[in-house]
This record gives structure tokens, sequence and C-alpha cells, in this order.
């Protein structure tokens, strides 16, 4: 994820969906507001008013998207409402067909869902952008030229030396609402970030986001700087010195700026600077490709160099893994992100939130980990694996029950009943050889794409979800790709969903296909992996197509070699039966584990209460366990217990034949 300095933001509709389970995400409507007239020789105005622009994108034709009712767009303003163009800030001529708007505007049209950014006057005419002629990232402007020349062009007259504590005005155009001019004083200068290279220019002129990329003016309406951010902490604008923009050298884009890179595994942040440059003159899509070419491939070397500090201790390596590599599975439908605590230790993070009921028995659970949104869907019983897997709008339909997809009109907000059909539909295979279908959908009212990591699993989906605005989908993908590797998940279902997921054979992680199920309910259970084979008749408990089998998957050490595979084996009479048995993996704790560990692991090998053979009561329900382990060793490294529960109350010889009868069909080959 890149992480950008602040600027202001100018496109899109609201983003009160974005803001849904603690993502923020700041893509606005923003415009210009009134303010107090200015002061200005009347004379002038005409002149600043023919040389500003709106810079604006037209709205996309198509909608892809369905609503639950009718888009009430009556409750729009006029203006909003009848407008074929987004307004995305503001730009102004300097003379000789050159005109110039923040680099920031310019790129809300870099990989954008709109048409391309273009010029608007104040009598509505529209003029496409021809060439870009110069480019600063770090600076943040463009120098572009246009197509068609305006009838009454006219260029700003130039002030490279204005004086501190004079007035000086903001211009902007935005939303097509005229030149709207503001006062101020010019207060300071402020050095650049990074390396001090030049001077921002500080100004206390009331500036709406509207105003980006729009002129800055002295007493006299010289043109003396661009307008470009908001100081994130006192109410006074900054501007950049038009010199430095006269004095950049012609026909090149240049990037020299350090754009800090996070993933969400770790709090590591890679602080790189971004430098390239190429040539220009360019067209806008010409211009779109390079620069994105160049980004990303920033993006790429960014993630290498994190990922390649302390490769031995990036999980499931060094001494900050042992804990995880020596739990027992977790078991939870819901997917958890591995992250890197404070402490160096790597840890299952993920917080489930509300789960939202589908028809025939389905629903929906949502949850975040860092800046994700993840899901768990349990799919309808009249909808099959082939069916689910088979249509990614399917899925999107049911992910939109939750509400997360709303758009904002007036007052009212309206839910987002189905994104249409992706615009792309791929598979991406993680390091444990789980199978990603990555789908990418899109929102061309707001300007977003929604990019998603969606794992067949028997009951339905896991899901991460992210949403990327415009020139942000191939960070968002390369990022997605990484934290796959880091997602922790069980694999839970009926019986009967267990049977129609296995059918799809392509979809399967490389870990199933090590395993066998023989099913067939009212006569037989059974199991066989790799590590452990064991089956049970309808005397120990029952099997039936709602019976539910739970496959823990952890990751443990197999051979000097950390892999994906299943760690605790739950089968259970039903999801409303409490009656289960339990297998599941237990490790050897290596000599740097704590106390706790190694006391579990004692009372395993030694077969030591509760792995004692004899039932107790707990919550309700009779539980007995014991261990088994691969034959033949004395000083094992790999147990497992063994267990039985049944509800209500059940005598000592019941719950230790119930032990016996799972016991004699079981076998372990773990070494």
């Amino acid at each position: 994820m890149h992480v950008l300095r602040v600027i202001w933001c100018h496109a899109g509709a609201s983003a009160s969906m974005l803001q849904r389970l603690a993502l923020v995400l700041l893509i606005g409507l923003c415009g210009a507001t009134t303010a107090h007239a200015a002061s200005l020789d009347p004379a002038i105005l005409p002149k600043i008013q023919a040389a500003t622009f709106e810079v604006v994108a037209a709205k996309p034709l198509n909608d892809p998207l369905t609503y639950e009712k009718p888009l009430p767009l009556e409750l729009l303003p006029f203006q909003e409402r009848n407008d074929k163009y987004f307004s995305i800030g503001t730009a102004f001529a300097i003379g000789n067909n050159r005109y110039v708007t923040a680099g920031h505007v310019l790129q809300i049209g870099i990989g954008s869902l709109w048409a391309p950014p273009a010029l608007r006057d104040a009598s509505g005419h529209v003029y496409a952008i021809d060439k870009i002629e110069k480019y600063s990232l770090q600076e943040d402007f463009v120098v572009f030229s246009l197509a068609e020349q305006p009838a009454n062009a006219a260029a700003l007259e130039v002030n490279t030396s204005p004086a501190l504590n004079e007035v000086v005005y903001a211009v902007g155009n935005a939303l097509g609402t005229g030149v709207v001019i503001r006062d101020g004083l010019y207060t300071s200068d402020t050095p650049e970030d990074q390396d001090g290279r030049w001077k921002w220019m500080r100004f206390s002129a009331a500036a709406s986001p509207g105003n980006s990329g729009g002129p800055l003016l002295d007493k006299d309406g010289k043109l003396i700087g661009i307008v470009l951010m908001k100081s994130a902490n006192e109410n006074l604008n900054y501007a950049l010195p038009i010199g430095l923009i006269l004095k950049a050298p012609d026909h090149l884009a240049v990037m020299d700026q350090r754009v800090p890179y996070q993933l969400d595994i770790f709090d590591t942040t890679q602080n790189s600077i971004f430098k390239e440059q190429f040539a220009l003159p360019l067209s806008f899509a010409d211009f779109s490709a390079a620069y994105t070419k160049r980004v990303n491939a920033y993006t790429d070397a960014q993630i290498k160099l994190l990922l390649g500090k302390e490769p031995d201790k990036l999980f499931p390596h060094g001494d900050g893994s042992n804990r995880l590599l020596h739990s027992v599975a977790r078991q939870s439908s819901f997917p958890g992100l591995i992250v890197r605590s404070s402490t160096g230790d790597w840890d299952v993070s993920g917080k489930s939130g509300q789960k939202i009921p589908l028809s025939s028995n389905g629903y929906v659970t949502a949850g975040v980990a860092k800046n994700n949104i993840l899901f768990h869907l349990r799919k309808p019983d009249n909808v099959s694996a082939s069916e689910l897997y088979g249509n990614p709008a399917l899925l999107m339909e049911q992910l939109a029950k939750v509400g997360i997809f709303q758009r904002r009109v007036g007052s009212e907000s309206i839910k987002i009943t189905s994104l249409g059909k992706p615009a792309s539909d791929t598979i991406h295979v993680d390091t444990w050889q789980r199978r990603w279908q990555v789908r990418i959908w899109t929102m061309p009212y707001v300007n977003v794409r929604v990019v998603t990591f969606s794992l067949p699993v028997p009951d339905g989906y896991v899901t991460m979800l992210r949403f990327a605005p415009p020139g942000h989908e191939y960070d968002s993908l390369a990022d997605m790709n990484v934290l796959t590797d880091f997602i922790d998940v069980s694999y839970d279902g009926t019986l009967a969903q267990w049977k129609d997921y296995l059918k799809n054979t392509a979809l399967l992680p490389a870990a199933l296909k090590d395993i066998t199920l023989d099913l067939d309910y009212g006569k037989h259970f059974g199991y066989r992996g790799k590590r452990l084979s064991f089956s049970f008749a309808p005397t120990l408990q029952k099997v039936e197509q709602d019976s539910m089998l739970r496959l823990g998957f952890g990751f443990f050490e197999d051979h000097g070699k950390v892999v994906w595979d299943v760690g605790d084996v739950q089968v259970l009479a039903n999801a409303n039966d409490p009656d289960q048995v339990n297998v599941e993996r237990h490790v050897a704790p290596s000599a740097d584990m704590d106390d706790d560990f190694k006391s579990e692991w004692n009372k395993l090998v030694h077969q030591r209460h509760p792995y004692d053979s004899v039932a107790q009561s707990d919550n309700g329900q009779m539980e007995i366990v014991t261990t088994a382990g691969a034959s033949g060793s004395s000083t094992p490294t790999v147990l497992y217990s063994v267990g039985v529960a049944v509800d209500g109350t059940q005598p000592q010889p019941a719950m230790k034949a119930k032990l016996d009868l799972l016991m004699q069909n079981l076998h372990v080959d773990d070494h």
C-alpha cells in the first residue's frame, strides 16, 4: 500500500459506503464554496476568467450496477444532476497554448473509469488535452497543450518575486459555477519536507478542493503560484511558486519523491524514493502508460525490498513464528490475517462482525483485518458449489446484502444490490497452493474498482476485498497477492457440501488432493490423509447429509519444510447436535517455547488428564480423550489427541466404549 502525502480529494460521489467496517477511503465530490467578495481591479476580472478553466472528466455513459430502487436523482442539485461532466479541479493558461494544473488533478485520469481529463471554460465549451509538455510528481504540477485553442485565449501575467504579507487571491472554477476569487495573505514560505529543495508558499486565502491546480494571484492579479494542498494542522493553504514551473525542464516528466510503502502483515515501512523520468511531449494516453509502467515497477520493487528485510524472520521463519507453528490448528470458518506484533511474534489477526442471514440457510459474515475487508459466505442450500464458483455476479450479490455497497444521492443512501459482471476474472495460486479467484468490478459513478480475492471453501467462499481508486488497481492486486500467503482459514461444511465442493477439482488446494473422504450416509464415515486416517459407523455417531466436517488447517514443519496442512479433524452429528469426534495434531515444543507448551506436551506424552481416557463433564457434555502417535517411536515429536464428546451425561464405560470404537480404525503415520 502506497503511503502518499495528504492532498485534496477532487473526484466522485459520496464515499460513505467505503467508510463501512472501519475502512477509510477518501473519495469525495469536492467543490468550491462561496466566499466574501475580492477587491481586485474589476477591469482585470474578465482576463482572469478567460485564463482560468475547470478541469473536467465526462461522466460514464453506462452504469453496470443494480440498485434496490430507482435512484432519486431529483434530490441532487440542478447543476450536478444535469452536468455531463465531473469537476475534478482547476487549470489556467500561461500563454503559447500552455496550460497548468496540479499533477494530482491530472493523475485522477490515470486508470480512470471516466473519460480523460479536459478543460471547460466559463461558457461550457470543453477542450481536449493534446500533449503533456512538463510534469513533476514532487512539485505536483503538469504543463500541457490543448488540441483546440479557446477563441478568447488569454494568459495570466507572471510575478516571480511576490512580497510576503501582501494580499493574495486564490482562484477556482469548480463545479462550473464560474470563477470564484477569495482573498487572504501570503503569510510565509516553508521548505518542502523531503530535502528542502524548494519552498512552498503558504497563504490564508480560503480555497476548497475545487481550487486544486488553480492560480494564486498577487494584489495586481499577476500569477505567483499554483494552489495545491491544505495544511494538515493549520488553516493555511499551500502553493508552488510559479517560477519553479517556468524554470522546470521542457519536454520531461520527472518523479523524485519519497513514497513510503507498507504491507499489512507488519509495521515495517519501506522508505524509498520513487525516482524516474521520461521524455515528453506525449498524449495523455501515452503519458499515462509511461507513468503507470514506472509506478508499477516501483510497487514491485518496494514489495520485494519489504519482504527481503530480515527474510529469516518472515513468517513462517524465525523464532517469532514458533508459537504459531506449535499451536493447534485454528478452527474458524472466518478468515484471519497472520501479522507480526510489536514483540516480533506472528499471530492471527482479524475480527468478524454481525452475521447477515441469506435465503436457504445461507449467511454472510464480514469483518476487518488491517486495510482489508474479509468475508465468509455460507452459500444458500439451493445454490450448488459449481454455480457459485462459476458465477462471479452471484458472489457479489450475496456480499452486497451486507450493505457495504451504497450510493449516496442527496440525503438518501441507496443500496447497491449487484455489481454486474467483473471486468476481469483470473486465478492466483498462493505459496500454499491454494487457488484464489481474483475478480475486479467497476463502480464508475465513484471512479473506483472493487478488487476481490475469493477462496472456495466447502460451504461457500472466503473473500478478501479492497476498494481501489484510480491508479491503485495494480498495487492493490500486488499487496493482496502477498497477503494470500498470510490468510488463515479452516474448511468447514456439511457432508453434502463437502461432496459438492470436492467435485470442483480445478479449484481445490493441493493439500486436499491428498485427502480422501468415504461418505456413505447412514452407514459409514471415513477420512484418509497422508498423516492420519480413521473411520466410524453410526454406532459411534450419526453419519448424515447434514453432519458437519471441519478441517482445521495449520502451518507446521514437515521434514524440515513448513507446510500448510490439516491439523485438526472434527466431525459433528450436525450443526445443532453437539455430539462430535475430534482428532487433533500436536507438535513437540522446541527448547525456546514457554512452559505452557511444554506442560501440555508432557500431559500428551504421558497420557495425563485430560488425555487419560477418563470421561469428564464440561458445559453439559461428556468428553473423553486419549492420545495416538506413529508406531515405533519412543520419543515422539508428533502426537494426536483423539476425543469423543456427547450431549448430556454418560457413564465412564459407555464413553470408553465410544472412544475404543474410534481408536479401532485410527492410524497415524506422522513421523
